[in-house]
């Protein structure tokens, strides 16, 4: 257990730091897997919206860190790139 009052404090702050990043990772896989269920019933229309309603939400995750830069942008790519093969 932290012993000095600044060390109280920091873990006091992870806790509360760690409990937000655990609200905004789980909101983000919630839009993932909200796009991938819509690219498995195969309509582009709703797998497409269900991405644009998405994007927001991975952006805001690595605009905050939770998510590194690339790691968002990669999913974002990927789920589109799933989108785009299904009118193929």
């Amino acid at each position: 257990m932290a012993n000095t009052s600044s060390a109280k404090k920091a873990a006091r702050q992870t806790l509360r730091r760690t409990e937000v990043n655990r609200t905004r990772v789980t909101r983000i896989r919630t839009a993932i897997k909200k796009v991938e269920d819509a690219i498995k019933t195969g309509d582009k229309k709703v797998a497409a919206e269900a991405l644009r309603d998405a994007q927001p939400i991975i952006a805001r995750g690595a605009k905050t860190g939770t998510l590194h830069k690339n790691t968002a942008s990669r999913k974002v790519s990927r789920l589109a790139q799933r989108i785009k093969k299904i009118g193929a």
